[in-house]
């Protein structure tokens, strides 16, 4: 009689609590953390589609800059005769190809620096963006954290 009683609070107990466990409609989001969620995920959209939208961009720059740099070195080395010699362990290289790498790398920097100066704006444009959220959402708290009735 005793086992079939504990068995049966077992079984209660088992059968009640995930019942218990999932019950979420005290807790929607809501109020603040709502509106906070909802600006967070307008400004990381906006933030992604201008991301690929520069990405776009660029790339496209880069292939139309690489057609272009490789027409020129075609022309040149049609204009002059000079071409690229076969690889050798000898061979240093220079003429048309050391120019072109000279380009290459001037290019490259330039685009590092603009890239850095994008990025370096783009993290103080979040940082200033997330501490007036943080500023806004301690100010909201503070004003609602004392008008309870509650004594």
């Amino acid at each position: 009689m005793r086992f079939q009683l504990g068995l049966a609070v077992v079984a209660a107990l088992a059968l009640g609590a995930p019942l218990h466990a999932q019950d979420t409609t005290t807790t929607k989001p809501g109020g603040l953390n709502k509106v906070a969620h909802n600006i967070s995920r307008a400004s990381k959209k906006a933030g992604r589609d201008t991301k690929a939208e520069v990405h776009r961009d660029a790339s496209k720059t880069h292939h139309a800059l690489k057609k272009a740099g490789n027409d020129t070195k075609a022309t040149l080395k049609q204009t002059t005769g000079v071409t690229t010699p076969a690889p050798s362990p000898q061979h240093k290289p220079g003429g048309l190809n050391k120019v072109a790498r000279d380009v290459s790398h001037a290019s490259k920097k330039a685009g590092s620096n603009v890239k850095h100066g994008i990025k370096n704006s783009s993290s103080a444009a979040h940082d200033s963006l997330k501490k007036a959220g943080n500023s806004a959402k301690a100010t909201a708290a503070k004003d609602t954290s004392g008008t309870g009735t509650h004594k």
